[in-house]
């Protein structure tokens, strides 16, 4: 498959409130209406409801109540633990995606609305990396334009853009949301010349300016060359601009940085000394470990992953509804692993029922 038939990630993320949903919605729309339609994977496990149709919903395997009162955690504490779950048998999503390649070409992932429950996290970190290794990755970095008129949360906004940029070392396209409320041509000037966003920080006087201001001076290398696009996802302004800094963002991961992870690659090969398996030879890592003096019962967290009801009269070309796994499914896995488990305590608890 050539460069141009590869399909294109795109993990969307953004500070709540910003519209990444809303977003992924109507860039949904806009693919279903101008070409191949995209494959829509939400990552979110404590939404409600999505208004796309979601091709994987991470709702379908893991149950975020269950997690929440099963482990004593709060909100962000199992959206993190949901994700983890998720991302140990991720593998089964990429053979999922490697099969439909041919039919799309966007895989758009809709991230939870913490952002620092994706992007500072082991498991944003683990599927980020399954996905770059796979195929062309971008990150699209959703933005309020509303809530950044102001110049010192401008930068707050920015800084954290750059450090999720330094962080995933991806193609990054920054998509100025809200235009039909506020135009995001401030914004962009402010990236491009340090003279307009320096005047527009002297009615500042708090020392927060003199930090923005310093901040920016450092940062003024990494966010003016940052692909940008103004769109309002509820007019659906700026959509055409957003999917061509898509191409152009695609055209950057192939001629910079997948000739940066080869090298990586090779240098960490080269240097790293061979590692034994810690698990043992045909030993399998156990999804959950269940603690036996607790005695948790894991089986209601995870859920049957699609439908098992044949699909074959719908239009293949279509894709609205969610797809199964054709590999051991979450449910299967985590019910096999139960079982050992079970099988294993009541094989110690025989003997001291008979001497009783």
């Amino acid at each position: 498959m050539t460069e141009a038939e590869q399909p294109v990630c795109v993990i969307i993320l953004g500070m709540a409130g910003s519209g990444k949903t809303t977003l992924v919605n109507r860039l949904t729309s806009k693919l279903y209406s101008s070409g191949p339609p995209p494959y829509v994977v939400n990552l979110d496990p404590a939404c409600l409801e999505v208004p796309y149709p979601a091709n994987v919903d991470i709702r379908d395997t893991v149950n975020y109540k269950e997690v929440m009162k099963q482990y004593g955690l709060g909100p962000n504490g199992a959206i993190v633990t949901c994700l983890n779950l998720f991302s140990t048998k991720f593998d089964q999503l990429l053979s999922l995606m490697k099969k439909n390649q041919g039919r799309h070409k966007y895989y758009l992932f809709d991230t939870p609305g913490q952002i620092e429950v994706f992007t500072w996290s082991a498991s944003g970190n683990i599927i980020t990396e399954a996905l770059a290794s796979t195929f062309p990755t971008v990150v699209v970095y959703v933005m309020d334009t509303v809530r950044s008129v102001n110049p010192v949360t401008f930068m707050s906004n920015m800084l954290y853009a750059c450090s999720i940029l330094y962080k995933s070392k991806l193609p990054f396209v920054v998509a100025m949301n809200k235009i039909d409320v506020v135009d995001h041509n401030f914004a962009v000037e402010w990236m491009r010349d340090f003279e307009s966003f320096e005047e527009a920080l002297d009615s500042e006087t708090s020392y927060v300016s003199n930090l923005t201001r310093s901040m920016c001076l450092a940062l003024e290398d990494f966010y003016k060359d940052l692909l940008v696009a103004g769109v309002s996802s509820t007019t659906g302004d700026g959509f055409d601009e957003l999917l061509q800094k898509l191409v152009a963002a695609e055209k950057e991961f192939h001629d910079v940085y997948q000739i940066e992870r080869k090298e990586e690659e090779s240098r960490a090969k080269a240097s790293t000394p061979s590692m034994k398996k810690v698990t043992g030879e045909g030993e399998e890592m156990p999804l959950v470990v269940q603690d036996s003096a607790v005695g948790r019962e894991m089986s209601e967290v995870f859920l049957r992953q699609g439908s098992d009801e044949s699909s074959e009269g719908e239009d293949e070309e279509t894709p609205v509804g969610r797809d199964e796994m054709e590999e051991e499914s979450f449910a299967d896995f985590v019910n096999r692993v139960r079982d050992e488990k079970l099988e294993k305590k009541n094989a110690k608890n025989e003997p001291s029922c008979s001497k009783s």
